[in-house]
């Protein structure tokens, strides 16, 4: 095998472990912003935390319930789960009145309910308002679910009603029955957010917006002189009311980073956000996003700088070549190993994983035996 290609498979692991430690940083964003081995029902609400839904414990047609990380561990192990990705003021259920069948192994000494957990049709499985199951066996079409950051539902890209903008990761989507319900954010929406396409007329969006232009200037902008008497000082969506800058009032809007820090903060509007039960939009460290960067953040600082990575570069290409061969060897067979949760729904708990590795030792020790006898 020549030099060049030998170099070129080199080059190849290094991708590889590249793209691994990519995936492995998108569990991370997700998990390790969450307690694995306590319940988290001794911290009260917590603002934000991964969770699950048992359907084992809780079949559709009970009542809605959801369980935090470790629980779903250590005391609903080999059950039917939903993952939640996470959700926002949620407090663990598992072990309370919702579950006669089964005690909390963690926090057994729960409240028979949680009063203030907000639940949807996500913690029986399905999602969207097409009100499907993810992954759906019978959609064959290819679409990314995104987040509503208030009802936090998960939406098909192709039911949002507007079209998916660039670097939607590192963007907010608040959904049409959100903004409906709260009326007042459209014109934020027509300052602050993302330009949105409504899908549903956008071949005649220029006749209708010449045809409503007047009458939505009459609804929306009252006259100066009632709105200076009425505004509080420096209101700013009163300032942005009286621009009159309009927005088609349809579809999901997308809201770029940073957008939070530029609501109004006076006490009428702060008064408006809690009364709509949605004052945590006032709140950067509300976002997903926010989140996310404190479990990397907390996992980078666990696992300081990868051994392996550095490793590599003292390596001859002999040795990286056979290193390639047995990466590839082992990430075939934990890939097979991992699928065979998935296809059952069950996850993978870190007794799971250490079993794995101890099958692949226990292997590797009879090849080296094999070998060292071998004539």
């Amino acid at each position: 095998m020549s030099d060049g290609q030998v170099e070129e498979q080199t080059v190849s692991l290094v991708d590889v472990l590249k793209e691994d430690e990519e995936l492995e940083e998108e569990a991370s964003a997700v998990l390790a912003g969450s307690d694995s081995d306590h319940c988290s029902y001794p911290q009260g609400y917590v603002k934000r935390q991964a969770l699950y839904a048992c359907h084992t414990c809780t079949p559709g047609g009970g009542e809605a319930a959801g369980v935090c990380l470790a629980c779903s561990y250590k005391c609903h192990e080999g059950h039917d789960l939903y993952e939640l990705y996470t959700k926002r003021n949620f407090r663990c259920d598992c072990g309370n009145r919702k579950f006669p069948e089964l005690q909390c192994k963690l926090f057994p000494e729960k409240d028979d309910v949680n009063h203030l957990n907000k639940y949807s049709h996500n913690f029986f499985g399905v999602y969207c308002t097409c009100n499907r199951p993810y992954p759906d066996p019978d959609d064959q079409v290819e679409d990314e679910m995104i987040q509503c950051v208030v009802c936090e539902d998960w939406l098909h890209g192709r039911h949002l009603g507007t079209e998916v903008p660039d670097c939607v990761e590192l963007q907010e989507m608040m959904c049409e029955s959100c903004m409906t319900k709260n009326s007042f954010l459209w014109t934020y929406a027509a300052h602050l957010a993302v330009p949105g396409v409504d899908l549903k007329q956008e071949a005649e969006a220029d006749e209708s917006n010449t045809k409503t232009e007047e009458k939505d200037d009459d609804v929306i902008e009252p006259s100066c002189k009632r709105s200076r008497e009425e505004a509080e000082p420096n209101c700013k969506l009163k300032e942005l009311q009286l621009i009159g800058q309009k927005r088609v009032q349809s579809g999901a809007v997308f809201w770029p980073s940073g957008w939070r820090s530029k609501l109004c903060s006076c006490n009428t509007c702060k008064e408006r956000l809690t009364e709509a039960g949605v004052s945590f939009l006032s709140d950067e460290s509300d976002t997903v996003l926010a989140y996310e960067n404190k479990g990397k953040n907390s996992e980078q600082t666990a696992r300081g700088n990868d051994p392996l990575m550095s490793a590599l570069d003292n390596l001859n290409r002999v040795q990286q070549l056979e290193i390639i061969h047995g990466y590839n060897d082992m990430k075939t067979e934990l890939k097979d190993f991992l699928q065979r949760f998935a296809a059952e729904g069950k996850v993978v708990t870190p007794e799971d994983i250490r079993q794995f590795f101890e099958q692949q030792q226990t292997r590797r020790r009879r090849v080296d035996a094999g070998s060292f006898f071998s004539t």
